[in-house]
């Protein structure tokens, strides 16, 4: 009758332990390794309840990758394309293009071992054809200023984040952002440009419609030139190359909770999908809040696969040491619902899985076989000892579960102090 209540109760605690298990949520803020009543969890409450957020993190974006050697065949076809395009071009326009043509792939060539980027090419073939300008028979100048004009063109579109859709773009994608409640506030350069737009326009334009990117690339290029002459210029590096071929969007997060980091991730995701850019754009995150949420995963997982090896270990160990493959299986019985049950009232009280948690989990096993091994062992030494089972049971319950009982009271007491530690983990 025992057995059959047992054998119940215990499916139905592991159903239960299941619902729970299903319910875990992943997630892990170092700042909630300290007591809500901290000086740290104080200070982190009420700086992110005045401020736009603590929290950092950054989205680089940029076009897709592409080789200074590609970029070189590029250029030169957009060049030839240029030239094809003029109604009438000037004298001698055909061979300034193939001089201009070959003079980019010799820079390309001689540059490859360096590491010549796409911008110092771009710098050399003007700085070449402004020498030709100067040098070139009085026939050939105005060849030459109309090529000028199509590396000038090359260039423009080289610096796309000078370019008014793409960092109008950039201004749409961080309003998005402050409508998912974590994202505090947000500063790129399209904030700079208008900024810098508003100040110059102030008195021409009510205060509120100068505050916008202009609609020329020359205006953003204007204001851009403004702010590098203000006491500190260097803070526009901050938000993009001086190239102006990749930009940075800093976020500021209320929240160091890695599910909030990744509810940013995934708004990202959504919305260039939804609103594709007007250039193609790859996205590259990086900071402290965003190496969490990569650490977060790469801990969860590591974790889960050790669990699992060391499960599969303890497995094999039972087996050799019993000698039999269902002894082996009987004694991980209650290793696997100790951790049931153990994850199952953590995903019903509604505790994230995090570090401490992770770690907990090769504890329980070590300490769950342990008696397991000490049960079973003693059980099989007096089933032949007694005769049976029946008659080994008393034997079982007597000594052995005693001594196995104490252990545990031992082993769970001598934990206790942890308790009073001041960090969580401990407390976990």
């Amino acid at each position: 009758t025992y057995a059959v209540l047992i054998i119940v109760a215990t499916l139905a605690l592991t159903h239960v332990a299941e619902y729970g298990i299903l319910s875990i949520q992943v997630n892990d803020n170092p700042t909630k390794w300290f007591e809500r009543s901290h000086p740290i969890r104080e200070a982190d409450r009420v700086l992110n309840s005045h401020f736009g957020g603590t929290y950092m993190a950054y989205l680089a974006l940029e076009p897709p990758t592409m080789s200074t050697s590609e970029y070189a065949e590029k250029l030169q076809d957009r060049v030839a394309e240029y030239r094809k395009g003029l109604e009438s071009p000037p004298q001698g326009m055909e061979e300034v293009t193939e001089a201009l043509r070959q003079e980019i792939g010799s820079i390309a060539r001689g540059g490859k071992e360096a590491g010549l980027t796409k911008s110092e090419l771009l710098d050399r073939v003007d700085s070449f054809v402004a020498g030709k300008i100067g040098s070139a028979p009085d026939d050939r100048k105005d060849a030459w200023r109309t090529a000028r004009k199509a590396t000038d063109k090359a260039l423009s579109e080289y610096q796309i984040f000078k370019h008014p859709e793409v960092l109008r773009y950039i201004g749409g994608l961080q309003q998005y952002l402050t409508t998912t409640g974590v994202v505090g506030k947000s500063n790129s350069l399209t904030d700079i440009v208008k900024t810098v737009h508003r100040e110059l326009m102030a008195g021409a334009k009510p205060r509120e419609e100068a505050f916008a990117v202009p609609d020329k690339q020359g205006a953003v290029a204007q204001c851009l030139m403004q702010f590098q002459n203000s006491h500190r210029p260097q803070d526009l590096w901050h938000f993009t190359t001086p190239d102006y071929h990749t930009g940075n969007i800093w976020l500021q997060l209320k929240s160091g909770d890695n599910k909030d980091m990744s509810k940013v991730v995934s708004a990202v995701d959504r919305y260039m999908e939804a609103n594709p850019p007007p250039e193609e754009l790859s996205r590259e995150w990086f900071g402290l809040t965003y190496i969490n949420v990569v650490w977060q995963q790469k801990m969860v997982y590591g974790m889960l696969t050790a669990f699992l090896g060391s499960f599969l270990v303890v497995l094999l160990l039972m087996i050799l040491l019993f000698g039999s493959g269902i002894w082996g299986l009987l004694s991980m019985v209650p290793l696997t619902i100790t951790i049931a049950l153990v994850y199952g009232t953590i995903g019903l009280i509604g505790k994230d899985y995090d570090m401490p948690v992770a770690v907990l989990s090769s504890l329980s096993l070590g300490l769950a076989v342990d008696y397991a091994i000490h049960f079973l062992a003693r059980s099989r030494q007096m089933s032949l000892q007694y005769g049976s089972w029946a008659e080994a049971v008393k034997g079982v319950f007597g000594e052995p579960a005693r001594a196995i009982s104490r252990n545990v009271i031992v082993a769970g007491t001598g934990f206790l102090p942890l308790l009073a530690a001041p960090l969580v983990p401990y407390k976990t």
